[in-house]
């Protein structure tokens, strides 16, 4: 008997064809990396207030030209007849902030939770203003908790969250494929959802003590948050397969994170990008938890409806690849 040749290994690709691959493939990554920095870069370079609501109250003498000076493309400015009236619409958020201007002083009427560089901002106007004339004294309505003065906590979420909803995307379609578990890995993403939201509000509430407010009203509003992410990234997967939550994903990593306004707030954003990031589930569920840590679910409303249509975007695709039927299944056509 002849002995049979042993296996060779494949030659290594060569020529023009090859040439041209591993150059597209280098411009390519280059074009990502560029991509890349472009996203996370320029909403920081072009921030700062654009069109950011903010109130003024006092003498009409005093607060009718410091409104025509400030109204503009940075601020949005609205008068109110007094202090308290001014106070309650940061509470309501129709305003980040505000001045109260009054012969002996200028009271600053804050919200750092809701607007951290809005209220920086406001803060060193009266201060500019007061060191000419008079005090500044600043009232902070909406604080963030003593144990995170800065928020850092709250502003380091976005990441954490993108990748939770990554995970089940990746774990459930390993431990549960084919198109018949679909259903079961919809019913994983949404479970794994409420621990990760639950856990994750108690590592930000209690550990960190970046997180005020009731924590089972935000346990429930982060875990909407993941579902948006999870559940999309699962249908994505079962229609489109991997290649589906890996495009999902690079959204999210490039545009869901730097524009979801969490370390800002989503004033200090060029409009259109913030408005786009506010579309996107890391900017909705950042403003779903900044509403119901700090301000007891005042603006909780819009936020929600733009997660829980992420869910059901991420139901239908799910159901649609569990409802398709492989082409070997299909009857075959009637002549």
């Amino acid at each position: 008997m002849s002995a049979t040749p042993a296996p060779q290994p494949p030659s290594a690709a060569s020529g023009p064809a090859a040439a041209a691959r591993l150059v597209g493939a280098v411009l390519g990554l280059a074009a990502l990396v560029v991509l890349m920095l472009g996203a996370f870069a320029l909403p920081g370079v072009h921030g700062g207030p654009h069109e950011v609501p903010i109130g003024l109250t006092g003498p009409r003498a005093a607060t009718e030209p410091l409104q025509e000076r400030l109204d503009g493309d940075e601020w949005d400015v609205t008068l109110y007849e007094d202090a308290g009236a001014l106070a309650d619409a940061v509470e309501d958020r129709e305003i980040t902030g505000g001045l109260a201007l009054a012969a002996d002083g200028i009271d600053v009427y804050t919200a750092t939770a809701g607007a951290p560089l809005a209220a920086g901002a406001l803060t060193a106007m009266a201060d500019s203003a007061a060191a000419r004339q008079q005090a500044a004294t600043v009232h902070d309505l909406a604080p963030f908790p003593e144990d995170d003065p800065r928020g850092s906590g709250f502003a380091a979420a976005g990441l954490p969250l993108i990748f939770g909803g990554i995970l089940p995307a990746a774990v459930l379609s390993r431990v549960f494929p084919g198109r018949a578990n679909v259903r079961l890995r919809l019913a994983g993403a949404v479970l794994f959802s409420l621990v990760a939201g639950a856990a994750a509000t108690a590592v930000l509430q209690y550990a960190t003590g970046s997180l005020a407010g009731d924590y089972w009203v935000s346990a429930l509003g982060l875990g909407l948050g993941v579902a948006a992410l999870s559940v999309a990234f699962v249908g994505l997967e079962a229609l489109l397969g991997l290649g589906g939550p890996a495009t999902g994903a690079a959204v999210m990593m490039l545009l869901g994170n730097p524009l979801s306004g969490l370390a800002t707030g989503p004033h200090w954003l060029p409009p259109g990008w913030a408005a786009l990031g506010q579309l996107l589930p890391p900017g909705a569920a950042g403003s779903l938890l900044r509403a119901n840590a700090f301000f007891d679910g005042t603006g909780a409303a819009e936020p929600s409806l733009v997660l829980a249509a992420w869910v059901v975007f991420g139901l239908v695709l799910g159901f649609a690849a569990h409802l398709r039927r492989p082409a070997a299944a299909r009857p075959p056509a009637r002549r």
